[in-house]
């Protein structure tokens, strides 16, 4: 039993609340490892759904790689900060957010300013209460992947 990944470079793997364990990426299974080997540090979920992280060998040049994974969660929003007031000013980050025409705090509109394809500042409505923060887009509807905690 290899338990450093099918050629001894790792894996990426899930594990299901049942104990089911699958796995999502065997490394260096590619010639040359131009895949990589060795990953390292911890994956990254990025708001576009993807997971990325880096890799200490193998590559174009022997020295290290930066991959991603998609594993199908899909594109989600991200408020920062997590918690806020009343009245407070908050970003919300995510992917392809330009043409933005909606954001709302559990269900209560808010005004808001698109600053760029990936970050909208808003300010927490009068009417917020914990829960989901959801920005429409041309695309469709974003929701954070945790409440937001609305503070006293």
């Amino acid at each position: 039993m290899d338990v450093c990944g099918a050629h001894g470079s790792r894996t990426i793997f899930k594990i299901t609340l049942s104990g089911t364990l699958t796995t999502l990426y065997n490394f260096c299974s590619q010639s040359g490892c131009t895949d990589g080997q060795y990953p390292g540090g911890g994956l990254v979920q990025s708001t576009d759904g993807n997971l990325y992280g880096t890799t200490a060998d193998g590559g174009a040049n022997g020295e290290g790689t930066v991959f991603s994974l998609s594993v199908g969660p899909g594109p989600f929003v991200k408020p920062q900060p997590a918690a806020a007031k009343i009245g407070a000013t908050v970003n919300i980050l995510g992917t392809d957010l330009t043409g933005a025409i909606g954001v709302s705090f559990n269900g209560k509109v808010a005004t808001f300013t698109v600053v760029s394809s990936s970050e909208i500042t808003t300010t927490v409505p009068s009417d917020a209460t914990t829960g989901e923060v959801e920005v429409v887009t041309p695309s469709g509807m974003l929701s954070s992947n945790v409440s937001f905690r609305v503070l006293p």
